[in-house]
């Protein structure tokens, strides 16, 4: 039931639809047992059961308004029988039983239409929150947890809570009260038989509770292995072209297969036991009519205490109840469904991200003096990648690390840029360590090249924007000069109006880096970031960008991670690296000179190529 008042919070909002349907509901349970009790005037008439009543009656109070009712009637049909004949009086009788059916129907729409924008509502405001979530929480978070898990969370989950305990919203009023308005009339026709009745559902219980005690654990397993299947789905499509290279197919397939076989085993397992719940409810519910048939049967034939008409409305409105005691005992085990996707969907929106915005945190718009890891320290998981690391970047110059795959050069960038928090020691920007500043104002200070061109199936013109999405096609036609990247998107059918395809496939590597360049060229930031930003990048694009980049840094501040060392020779300050510690520093003349660690990287180097 917590899960349930954590997923509440989200109908606030639409809470004035609550009500509306609420009032709705009151009235359909209200109505729809008034279209029974309508039913007893009609089959006394049919039966002949009437007495003449000639006299007006009068209302004694309420401990007599069962008698009141029962001569008022029959006053009512000798008045009109007399007047006008007996199938007027049966055809009035008939248009009664239809216009109460009718306005409960009336009412169960208008509830459904006001639960229709809250449920919806709800669904579309959870999923919106959840995407912000996963955009805010640090990428460490998703590092430990599938794609396609964190997939099934925004789609299945979330739409497995719409259906079962936003379901529980349309039950708490119309059913319940549905019982209640019965129950009530049935005492009102016969007090004996509604106690009989009660000594049955007591038992009926007890047995549809005990089938969904163990819904949510199967539940779980159900939406966990969706997960994992979206997740295997996710992967074939990212790597689609080393699957086929290896020929890996059965491999795959083989994974895919198993994962979809124990979502089948865990499915059966799952809706065999809900399916359970409605049979049982309703064989349950027959045995309890069945026996009501031979005992109410008894009272009308034998004993004489019960009219015909009465007790055939009366086992009309014993079904009655049935209906909604069947979509209670169907809600309860959506509960248990919603449960275990409530738990995976609140699991993120209840993760605390620690990189969060402390309170007072500066918005800071410019840059003006220089950036300083100060003694830093870092691991991402037990060792430490950077230890005791200290790096002085003055504002207008490019600062170059170089170093073996694993030196930590590529965490630099991203601990400047706050995609996680240094352990030990502080980076700071003009003197202000960076966990003081906002996280949206220090990343505006920033562009970022990373080494994987990351561009979105869309078209170059957007993608671009994301640098700055106030951009005019002639900025970003600039910018797309200065990358170098002009000269093939003017050549396109659409020029940039182009769509690159899934993570712009329809492109080549060269071309993607220099979209991916020519999007932080728009942007205009102070302090640019390249990550490797020409490693993928054949011999001529890299001359070409190369020299864009160049232009670029001119008067920029630049921390440069460089696998090619051709591309960082005109560097203000080279920094060498050897497990996460600078082993040399120093211009690219002056660390040749040394004939040191870099010399022997430059070598290495000139001897592969």
């Amino acid at each position: 039931m917590n899960y349930f008042k954590q997923i509440l919070r989200f109908a606030k909002p639409y809470k004035s639809y609550g009500i509306l349907n609420i009032i709705c509901n009151i009235f359909y349970a209200l109505f729809g047992t008034l279209s029974f009790i309508s039913l007893i005037p009609m089959l006394s008439v049919l039966l002949g059961e009437t007495e003449p009543v000639y006299i007006e009656p009068k209302y004694q109070g309420i401990t007599e308004l069962k008698s009141f009712l029962e001569d008022y009637l029959n006053y009512f049909v000798t008045l009109k029988t007399e007047e006008h004949g007996e199938i007027y009086v049966l055809t009035v009788m008939v248009g009664l039983v239809i216009s109460m059916f009718f306005i409960k129907n009336i009412f169960n729409y208008l509830a459904m239409f006001f639960i229709t924008y809250l449920r919806n509502g709800v669904l579309r405001d959870m999923r919106d929150k959840l995407y912000g979530k996963i955009t805010n929480l640090p990428i460490g978070y998703f590092s430990e947890k599938r794609k396609g898990d964190v997939i099934a969370r925004i789609s299945t989950d979330v739409l497995e809570i719409q259906h079962s305990f936003l379901s529980i919203l349309e039950l708490i009023v119309r059913e319940p009260l549905m019982i209640i308005f019965t129950i009530i009339v049935m005492f009102g026709i016969s007090v004996k038989l509604t106690v009989f009745v009660f000594i049955f559902i007591p038992v009926s219980g007890f047995l549809i509770s005990k089938i969904g005690k163990s819904l949510k654990k199967h539940s779980d397993k159900v939406q966990k292995e969706q997960g994992n299947f979206l997740s295997i789905i996710e992967e074939t499509l990212g790597g689609l072209k080393v699957i086929k290279g290896f020929n890996a197919e059965n491999i795959f397939g083989n994974k895919f297969q198993e994962s979809t076989s124990r979502f089948y085993k865990f499915s059966n397992s799952l809706l065999n036991r809900q399916n359970l719940a409605s049979p049982t409810s309703e064989f349950l519910g027959i045995c309890v009519i069945a026996i009501l048939l031979w005992y109410g049967g008894r009272m009308v034939f034998i004993d004489k205490s019960l009219e015909a008409s009465a007790f055939l409305v009366y086992m009309g409105l014993a079904y009655n109840i049935l209906t909604p005691a069947k979509a209670i005992s169907k809600a309860s085990y959506g509960v248990k469904r919603g449960n275990a996707a409530a738990e995976r969907v609140l699991e993120i929106l209840n993760t605390a991200s620690p990189l969060q915005d402390k309170p007072g945190a500066v918005d800071k718009k410019n840059f003006d003096t220089d950036i300083l890891l100060e003694s830093i320290s870092f691991k991402y998981e037990d060792e430490y990648v950077l230890n005791n690391f200290t790096l002085h970047v003055p504002k207008g110059k490019s600062v170059a690390l170089v170093g073996q795959s694993g030196s930590g050069k590529s965490t630099i960038a991203n601990l400047v840029t706050r995609f996680y928090d240094v352990n030990q020691g502080a980076i700071k920007i003009d003197g202000v360590d960076i966990r003081d500043i906002t996280k949206n104002s220090l990343r505006g200070l920033m562009g970022l090249v990373t080494q994987d061109s990351i561009l979105f199936n869309d078209t170059i013109k957007n993608n671009l924007l994301i640098g700055d999405e106030n951009a005019s096609e002639d900025e970003i036609i600039a910018a797309l000069k200065i990358a170098n990247a002009w000269e093939f998107v003017k050549d396109l059918p659409k020029g940039i109006e182009t769509n690159i395809g899934d993570s712009g496939n329809k492109l080549s590597g060269g071309q993607k880096q220099r979209l991916s360049i020519a999007r932080a060229v728009l942007k205009n930031p102070p302090i640019m970031i390249l990550d490797e930003a020409t490693s993928a990048l054949d011999t001529e694009s890299e001359r070409l960008v190369q020299s864009a980049l160049e232009n670029m840094m001119k008067n920029r501040t630049s921390i440069v991670i460089a696998h090619r060392l051709s591309t960082i020779q005109n560097s203000d300050l080279i920094v060498v690296m050897q497990k996460g510690k600078i082993v040399e520093q120093g211009t690219h003349e002056k660390l040749i000179a040394k004939n040191g660690a870099y010399q022997k990287l430059v070598t290495m180097q000139s001897f592969d190529s």
